[in-house]
């Protein structure tokens, strides 16, 4: 019985990558103001890829239960330069779902990830695909180059979370690394084959191995609106990465019930020392109640913390489906027609 499994058919080099092609991967919630634009940049891009690799360009728009126009101006978006999926969710299931379902609707070989919301610059996509024909790599992820812009309790937060993540795990998740990556048609495949339901693709993807690199960007000002992303979903959303990739905060639970466990018995060594030593008895009231206390706020964090991975356990154990498609809509661009065309222009 084969426990593991064999990608090692669907290696690209330089000469066959860009026969693989590229799907561009776009999860989208109420980006109607500005996604013309983004997808005018991406067919720009597309035409840039093609002259340079010969690379055949589609791009999967998942909308993840919008409130505005967002479906109505991805139904009618032409597939001028590349193919155009629209694939809509019956309601907002969530980014890592409209990822997953990006990457299930995926017809090409190689999967890139970007955002809807222009943050994630087009420009930056040919460097990506550089590194994985030209570079050979895998997994080709970006990271924020600096967070000065940010407040020094938001930098912090995002380092201890990484330090968390990160702590006793044998693949690590590369600090300040984003959704805004490209895969190799391997790396696909084994993202594919990986069947938990509660998903945390900056570990996923990490965890895949193969070989990665990063390119450090500074991400564009949002292109309209504000972020949706405020410090309680930011909060959930870290919670879900560290419960569905990391048993750091068990082992956090376990050291830090040793840490007062040592203290308690400590604490009573003390107390029979001045007994013996000076016949006085140590006044409890005070202390009983400040120990009770503190004993019961730990063991309801642990109760907490044992709970969110019981309630991953049952999520997985009832096997829903991630996501539900709602609408699918294909646009093929017709290459030969165009080249004809273009042709046709010259000559004239």
């Amino acid at each position: 019985m084969m426990l593991g499994s064999d990608v090692s058919n669907l290696s690209t080099t330089a000469a066959d990558a860009a026969a693989k092609g590229l799907s561009i991967v776009v999860p989208m919630y109420n980006e109607a103001a500005g996604l013309a634009a983004l997808h005018q940049r991406v067919c720009e891009l597309a035409k840039a890829l093609r002259r340079r690799y010969a690379l055949r360009s589609e791009i999967v728009y998942v909308d993840d239960g919008s409130m505005d126009g967002t479906l109505a101006i991805a139904r009618a978006l032409p597939a001028d330069t590349l193919d155009v999926q629209v694939v809509s969710l019956s309601r907002n299931f969530g980014k890592e779902a409209a990822l997953m379902a990006g990457l299930d609707h995926a017809r090409l070989g190689a999967v890139l990830f970007m955002d809807g919301d222009g943050q994630h610059p087009p420009a930056l996509v040919e460097q990506l695909v550089s590194h994985w024909i030209d570079g050979g790599y895998d997994v080709v992820y970006t990271a924020k180059a600096h967070r000065d812009n940010e407040s020094f309790l938001r930098r912090l937060a995002v380092h201890g979370f990484y330090a968390l993540i990160n702590w006793g795990a044998r693949q690590k998740i590369p600090e300040d690394a984003g959704d805004f990556r490209l895969l190799s048609p391997r790396a696909v495949a084994a993202l594919r084959q990986l069947p938990e339901r509660n998903r945390f693709f900056k570990g996923l993807a990490s965890w895949i191995g193969f070989r990665q690199i990063r390119v450090d960007y500074e991400p564009a000002p949002r292109a309209h609106g504000v972020t949706t992303f405020n410090f309680m979903r930011l909060l959930g959303l870290s919670i879900e990465g560290l419960t569905s990739f990391s048993v750091a905060p068990l082992r956090f639970a376990s050291l830090l019930g040793v840490l007062l466990a040592s203290a308690a018995f400590l604490f009573g060594l003390s107390i029979i020392w001045e007994v013996w030593t000076t016949g006085k008895q140590v006044p409890g009231y005070p202390s009983l109640v400040v120990g009770l206390m503190t004993i019961g706020g730990v063991q309801l964090i642990m109760i907490g913390i044992v709970g969110e991975y019981i309630g991953k356990i049952l999520s997985e154990l009832k096997a829903r489906p991630i996501y539900f498609v709602a609408e699918h809509s294909e646009k093929r661009f017709e290459a030969e027609r165009d080249e004809s065309a273009g042709e046709r222009t010259a000559a004239e």
